[in-house]
């Protein structure tokens, strides 16, 4: 009996060994024609980039051949690079004006989810394999964001915001435009603040609801339907409550902000990023320049304008109107001044207010206003990555890290045009259709 039972133990493991082969992660190799494994840096020719369990676990020179009972993806006559990222996104829709006011006493929270499941594929599909969506109304994004995680859906990986923060009657403030009754819908997404341990307190409920980061808006916006121009409109001590709050729980902070004032204000108080930066001045300009803040240019912004207004002479209110065509106006002025003087860049567009799927316009927007295609392309992938807090995980193809890889056609160091055609996308190991 004893020799049986040794018999039948050995049997087991033999078993759940060939089981365990069985489930072990299959590889895919990758046979790229050029290789930029980090922007900014040499350009590497074939090599072949191995992928297990949804990571990059090795790279090499030359084409090596694939291990049996491996994929192999064939991209040796492609320029490959790390996914690309967008740190300025709304998924939750892309209708602006008076159409977006709309929607947003309207649609559902489940069909506004839906509207994000499908933006963040088009994203997805159009190479950016990350974002940091800086704000929606009820929380659809945070739900996609764990559902992407979990493998539920599919999707860009999701840095999410909650609801953007600012004072009462700021440019985050949802009521604003809408008949006074209607407030009291719009103050439960607490996000309006008055006074700086007021605005601790909607930092805090933003985290406790499972915002990655935080956003505030220090000045007025150009969409926003308040005639208080676009200058400063929160107190010093409200942004330093908000920033001191977010660092306490360990997160990050993203600032809205065209007027100098207010970019000024957010700056001091320790903001990460500044989201526009439109309207600069000498003291400014070297504040920033001192400064480890990126900035976060969204130039694509005046994409959705102007095809909007095309398509409609009056999508805009008059109001909102005047400050729209003030905004293309002056896009790409503040990017040329802070270029020069060493100002970290990160990539944005706002899409959302520009369209989905189309985030890769911004590249070429960024070359016209001054920065090379190598700097526009590290923005989008090494400092945005650093931005993000996630440079362990992405940002660059290196062993260990996600397997979010890309492949284009052309050479976007030539000619960064070709990244708005993407011919292949991997997000974390997966390839996606």
């Amino acid at each position: 009996m004893r020799k049986i039972a040794i018999m039948s133990f050995a049997m087991l493991g033999a078993a759940l060994a060939g089981s365990a082969a069985a489930q072990a992660p299959t590889r895919t190799f990758i046979h790229a024609g050029q290789l930029l494994a980090e922007p900014g840096k040499q350009v590497r020719g074939p090599s072949t980039i191995v992928v297990e369990g949804g990571r990059i676990v090795a790279i090499g020179d030359g084409f090596q051949p694939a291990d049996p009972g491996a994929t192999l993806v064939d991209l040796k006559d492609k320029y490959v690079l790390p996914g690309l990222i967008d740190s300025h996104v709304h998924l939750t829709s892309d209708a602006g004006g008076l159409a977006g006011q709309l929607e947003d006493v309207t649609l559902s929270s489940a069909a506004q989810a839906f509207n994000a499941e499908v933006n963040g594929m088009k994203t997805l599909r159009a190479g950016f394999t990350t974002v940091r969506n800086l704000g929606d109304g009820d929380g659809a994004t945070l739900a996609l964001r764990d559902a992407v995680a979990a493998g539920k859906v599919r999707g860009p990986r999701i840095v999410d915001a909650g609801v953007s923060i600012s004072g009462t009657s700021g440019h985050m403030d949802g009521a604003i435009g809408y008949r006074d009754e209607l407030r009291p819908f719009f103050e439960g997404a607490a996000n309006t603040c008055n006074g700086a341990d007021d605005c601790r307190r909607v930092v805090r409920i933003q985290i406790g609801r499972g915002a990655d980061v935080i956003k505030f808006a220090s000045t007025g916006g150009v969409n926003s339907r308040i005639g208080a121009g676009l200058g400063k409109q929160m107190f010093d001590d409200e942004a330093k409550a908000i920033v001191d709050t977010a660092r306490l729980f360990g997160r990050k902070v993203a600032v809205h902000a065209h007027g100098a004032d207010g970019i000024r204000l957010a700056i001091a108080a320790g903001a990460d990023s500044i989201e526009h930066g439109t309207i600069l001045d000498e003291e400014t300009i070297a504040l920033w320049a001192k400064s480890k803040t990126y900035y976060v240019p969204t130039l694509s912004t005046v994409n959705g304008y102007k095809e909007r207004l095309a398509a409609n002479a009056n999508a805009y209110e008059p109001d909102v109107l005047e400050k729209i065509k003030w905004r293309i106006s002056i896009t790409g002025k503040s990017l040329e001044q802070l270029v020069p003087r060493g100002v970290r860049i990160a990539f944005g567009t706002d899409a959302g207010v520009s369209k989905h799927g189309r985030n890769a316009d911004e590249f070429e927007l960024m070359v016209q206003h001054g920065m090379t295609p190598v700097e526009a392309l590290k923005a989008a992938t090494v400092n945005a990555a650093d931005l993000l807090g996630l440079a362990d995980e992405i940002g660059t193809i290196a062993p260990g890290k996600s397997a979010d890889i890309i492949a284009v056609s052309g050479d976007p160091i030539a000619d960064v045009r070709v990244l708005k055609t993407v011919d292949f996308v991997m997000a974390r190991g997966e390839v996606v259709d």
